[in-house]
């Protein structure tokens, strides 16, 4: 009895999380289109957000080139198949890899980032000191954020994949003897119009998923200072499992397109 009370009980906090999360939503869209806009403080934190993830991406992207190649290499010389490795590597790291690793990397640094940083202000009464001297702590706050993670996230992945393939053409050039010219000129013949643009509109959601998970969770931290904690925690949680989500949903529509 008391397990089927506690599913319930979850169920119901489930979906009073995703509402919770779509009214917020809501408010960004709206917010974000009404004017004042705080150009100034939407670069700062696009400088925030592409400088505080753009160390994490290089070495990431740069460990999955090297990787995806020493995997995949001794399986495509036993097939014969070893001069497609250029091919193989560029289309799975532009249309599916780089985008999702660099998504998750950006998650656990970004929204938890979001989510501690609006947190301990709100546990201090920052939030409310805003309010009350007419500044519009969610539009100065949330929407500039959100706006910053949207906008970086496709440039991040673009150089995280740039990165990867140089990797790749590493362990090409030292196994393979390929040069770096006619490895890139085989990744650029592999790959199409329709690979990069699914790509790049999924980064977008993709930083937009992780802008908003970290801003709900700070913004809506409770129980003192622990609650930062929680709400950083929780925010990387809740983004990773709505990138998967997002993503599932972006390749189903993609082999909708693709079919048509």
């Amino acid at each position: 009895m008391d397990v089927k009370f506690n599913m319930v009980q979850k169920t119901k906090h489930f979906f009073e999380e995703i509402g919770d999360l779509s009214f917020f939503a809501a408010r960004f869209f709206k917010q974000a289109v009404n004017p004042p806009f705080e150009f100034k403080e939407l670069l700062r934190q696009c400088y925030q957000v592409g400088n505080r993830s753009l160390l994490l991406v290089v070495t990431t992207g740069f460990i999955i080139g090297l990787v995806l190649t020493l995997q995949t290499r001794p399986t495509l010389i036993e097939f014969g198949a070893v001069s497609w490795m250029p091919n193989m590597v560029g289309i799975s790291i532009v249309r599916e890899v780089g985008p999702v690793i660099t998504a998750l990397i950006c998650s656990g640094k970004i929204a938890s980032g979001f989510g501690a940083e609006l947190g301990s202000m709100k546990v201090t009464e920052q939030i409310d000191a805003m309010e009350v001297s007419g500044t519009n702590p969610f539009k100065y706050l949330v929407v500039t954020r959100i706006l910053a993670a949207t906008l970086m996230l496709p440039l991040l992945v673009i150089f995280g994949d740039l990165i990867a393939l140089y990797g790749s053409s590493l362990v090409e050039f030292f196994k393979g003897n390929v040069s770096f010219r006619l490895y890139f000129n085989k990744v650029f013949e592999a790959l199409s119009f329709g690979d990069l643009v699914p790509a790049t509109i999924k980064s977008f959601f993709f930083g937009f998923v992780i802008g908003l998970t970290g801003c709900y969770k700070g913004y809506k931290t409770g129980r003192g200072t622990a609650g930062v904690g929680i709400a950083a925690n929780t925010a990387v949680v809740m983004a990773s499992l709505l990138l998967f989500v997002v993503d599932f949903i972006a390749v189903f529509v993609s082999d909708i397109f693709y079919e048509l």
